[in-house]
């Protein structure tokens, strides 16, 4: 699966992911409530009632200038958010200050809202893996799932990056994704994500394999967004979406005999099984 995280970030980004849905070789995509672009990129996924999309769960806003809150209003949910209302930056600040009640109202309603657009989401994943700092996030995560008969972005790999240990989160009979591809930011240094992505299209092993990736065009508004925050950038983005959008990447695909599949498709299988 080629998936394209931070849809509803903004113009750029939402642009951009869906040009390369259309055009491109991303198969799937997830979408951010609480953010200004979530309107646009609703509308764009109306209009495309086919395309494959999750919602995006987010409790962190990572940038310098650009914020956002919760969807709920902050007095709601006052763990969540500090002194001017906005989503701590950090996972280490979120999970130092939020309660779980607010947790699960909050995401909650973040699910809520993409129902509430007649958006039909196919499964549940999480801005920064937030929901792998702690035990306690993790559970309300997979009981969110369970509730509304998604399926849920599963990984050992990230929780292990959000700071937790795989083992104390992980249920041996969970569905957990085999392999997860992410851009490294030593690596866009060294100007070599292109064929980062390159090679490990052509070293992809058996089971299911997600590159993840965040398309979107090297403009003002994206150079704004992420200004002083290289990692993840705005001429990262716009990497992710010339690599997945050639037909290099198309060919290696091919010539890997690589099978695409969608969480719709997932979450089918999932159901069909006893």
């Amino acid at each position: 699966m080629i998936h394209a995280d931070d849809a509803g970030l903004c113009h750029s980004e939402n642009k951009a992911t869906a040009e390369a849905i259309i055009n491109g070789s991303v198969n799937s995509c997830s979408l951010m409530p609480p953010c200004s672009g979530f309107e646009e990129m609703a509308q764009i996924l109306k209009a495309n009632p086919h395309w494959d999309y999750g919602v995006h769960l987010t409790l962190t806003c990572e940038w310098k200038n650009y914020k956002w809150g919760p969807v709920l209003p902050a007095m709601e949910v006052p763990s969540l958010v500090n002194d001017a209302g906005h989503f701590y930056a950090t996972r280490k600040d979120l999970k130092a200050n939020a309660h779980i009640d607010d947790v699960r109202r909050e995401l909650i309603a973040q699910i809520e809202k993409v129902y509430h657009y007649g958006l039909n989401p196919s499964h549940l994943d999480s801005h920064m893996y937030t929901v792998g700092v702690c035990k306690e996030f993790f559970d309300v995560y997979k009981e969110l799932g369970l509730r509304y008969k998604l399926p849920v972005q599963l990984s050992k790999q990230l929780i292990a990056s959000s700071g937790s240990n795989p083992d104390e989160l992980a249920l041996w009979d969970d569905f957990y994704i085999d392999e997860i591809v992410l851009g490294k930011y030593s690596v866009f240094e060294q100007n070599k994500l292109s064929q980062y992505y390159g090679e490990a299209l052509d070293s992809i092993q058996e089971g299911l394999t997600i590159l993840l990736i965040h398309p979107a065009f090297d403009t003002q508004e994206m150079k704004d967004i992420t200004i002083d925050h290289p990692n993840f950038g705005s001429a990262w983005r716009q990497i992710d979406f010339d690599f997945f959008t050639s037909e290099l990447c198309k060919r290696k695909i091919a010539e890997n005999n690589l099978t695409l599949i969608t969480w719709r498709e997932i979450k089918n299988r999932l159901a069909r099984k006893p």
